[in-house]
């Protein structure tokens, strides 16, 4: 009978193992999550000033193309 205890007692240890790592993987998707937000903004604003940046030099090069 002593058998059940240990292998009930090293099932529930083994759960609490698993749920330990399972509480580590969902924190550092979170701070993943974090990160890509914050690279989708840096991003998008390098993007923006990109095109800004650009438009004098499109509108420039098509002048020079119809000469």
């Amino acid at each position: 009978m002593w058998w059940l205890f240990l292998s009930v007692g090293l099932a529930a240890a083994g759960l609490a193992v698993l749920a330990v790592f399972a509480v580590r993987v969902f924190t550092a998707v979170r701070e993943l999550a974090g990160q890509v937000a914050a690279s989708t903004e840096a991003l998008t604003a390098a993007s923006e000033r990109l095109q800004r940046a650009a438009a004098p030099v499109a509108k420039r090069a098509g002048e020079i193309t119809r000469s």
